[in-house]
């Protein structure tokens, strides 16, 4: 298709790179299929030992040069990155779509979030602010101030195999960091792709090389990174299970990390809602990206007195989506990533089954001419209890849970009642009841939105959440001080030297 060749993807490609160098490797071949229609598009080759020891090296190198660039110089370099980025839109957004099985809407869609944090990180470039302290000693002057950590490793899912990378590059880079970026082996071309667009970018501006590197592999690469001491920081995203090991060998070499895993999200819809308002809201998150986001819609929680009405509209709803090959514009709902993923959403339907879900928009595979992937599903709908075993479960498909609620109190208890803690939202024209659910006794998530569905996050605002969801923050808002050390510095201006506390040492 013209959109690989154009982003310069060979059928068999090197997988492990420092910038504009491609580092030979040993590694096992990482095949790409896409979801579309089973296809094999490329091959990349994994990083081995020798080879991601050469990287880290590389790019602890470049560090001790990149950090002392001014950061504004560097704000220029991610300025035209988004330029390059806006050239090749198009191109970059297909591979997405097709590698991924998101609709090519989305696709351009997260293209378009690489672009606006670069804007963003351009403008950041000048506001890496400190404060300024009074001293409680005379003549003595304290402040603070921001230094980079120096590598950032950085582990992205398949669901968003390119802007979740760019939300923490962006932001690194700006602040004088290295990157090194392990993506999902599910989606290995787009990160290929990114990185020979990053490559010409740092090329013509003398980036020294290992600022941009790349690896590529299962697990195992990122078991490499979680423990190697050389790597301060590690932002990954992923399942809560991966997050968990990972933090544990981080924590223990008491390395930092920003972690981005499951989500569990609910809408709240109130007897108070626009119903159709409601309905968009609810439709998006719930098949967005085949319910394959972080912050999809799970659960919907219904007042009681307009859940008789709403159920009915939105299984009408469901009715009109076209489920399809994703670069064909008309289709709302692509494939599912890959086979595995049809068993965890077949899987999830029998436990709601067992135990004791009602389904009134049923499930299964989608058969016939255009689906030959089988990786083609059926969003659906099931009337559960808010405390049954598969609702607390994060299913990474268009599985809908629905539950009516009688008061907003004992919404909000089941909103917060799952582990997971990333995105939820209120459908209400109750003021009193659209501040009740932003207030401490509201919602317990990282994201709280009133009259918007839980997907669809600005880069602008920190992205993240609470319990088993990681706690980190990514992209907007002060989320660039994680990719930073404080550091207080107490200047003696004075011909004294006294002492804080008053304390007194004499000789």
């Amino acid at each position: 298709m013209d959109f690989i060749r154009l982003l310069h993807i060979e059928k068999n490609n090197p997988g492990t790179s420092t910038g504009v160098e491609w580092i030979k490797s040993y590694g096992a071949e990482i095949e790409s299929f896409t979801p579309v229609n089973g296809a094999s598009i490329a091959s990349v080759i994994s990083t081995d030992k020798e080879a991601y020891n050469k990287v880290v090296h590389k790019a602890a190198t470049a560090f001790k040069t990149w950090r002392n660039w001014p950061a504004p110089k560097r704000g220029d370099v991610v300025r035209q990155m988004g330029d390059a980025l806006r050239a090749n839109k198009e191109n970059l957004g297909k591979l997405v779509s097709y590698e991924m099985g998101k609709s090519l809407q989305e696709g351009m869609g997260e293209v378009q979030e690489m672009i606006d944090i670069c804007d963003f990180a351009i403008g950041l470039s000048r506001q890496l602010y400190g404060l300024t302290m009074h001293s409680e000693r005379p003549n003595h002057r304290m402040y603070e101030q921001w230094h980079p950590l120096g590598i950032v490793g950085i582990v992205s899912s398949f669901n968003f195999p390119v802007a979740v990378w760019s939300w923490n590059t962006a932001i690194a880079w700006v602040c004088g960091n290295v990157c090194i970026w392990k993506p999902s082996e599910k989606t290995p071309l787009c990160s290929i792709a990114v990185q020979k667009i990053v490559a010409e970018v740092f090329a013509k501006n003398h980036v020294p090389e290992g600022v941009s590197c790349l690896i590529q592999g299962d697990k195992t690469v990122g078991e490499w990174m979680s423990h190697d001491a050389r790597i301060p920081l590690i932002s990954a995203t992923g399942s809560t299970k991966m997050g968990k090991a990972l933090n544990t060998a981080v924590a223990a070499r008491l390395g930092k990390t920003i972690l981005e895993l499951g989500g569990n999200n609910a809408i709240i819809i109130s007897q108070h809602a626009d119903l159709d308002m409601a309905l968009r809201g609810c439709l998006f998150g719930a098949v967005g990206t085949a319910g394959q986001r972080c912050t999809t819609t799970r659960r919907l929680i219904i007042h009681e007195s307009v859940y008789n009405t709403f159920k009915s509209t939105l299984i009408a709803a469901y009715q009109q989506l076209k489920i399809g090959n994703p670069l064909q514009p008309e289709n709302h709902v692509g494939p599912l990533i890959d086979k595995t993923a049809v068993q965890h959403y077949l899987h999830a339907i029998d436990q709601c089954v067992q135990q004791g879900g009602k389904f009134v928009v049923p499930g299964g595979i989608v058969e016939g001419t255009g689906y030959e992937s089988g990786c083609y599903v059926k969003p659906c709908i099931a009337e559960v209890q808010p405390n049954m075993a598969i609702v607390q479960h994060e299913t990474f498909a268009p599985v809908l849970y629905i539950m009516p609620y009688k008061n907003l109190e004992d919404a909000i208890a089941i909103q917060n009642l799952v582990p997971q803690g990333l995105s939820s939202a209120i459908i209400t024209l109750n003021l009193r009841e659209a501040e009740t659910f932003l207030s401490h006794a509201g919602s317990d998530c990282g994201i709280a939105n009133v009259n918007i569905g839980t997907s669809g996050a600005e880069i602008g605002g920190a992205f993240g959440g609470e319990k088993e969801t990681g706690g980190g923050r990514e992209s907007g808002s002060d989320a660039w001080k994680a990719y930073m050390r404080r550091q207080t510095n107490t200047i003696n201006w004075g011909t004294q030297l006294p002492l804080a506390q008053g304390i007194t040492f004499e000789f």
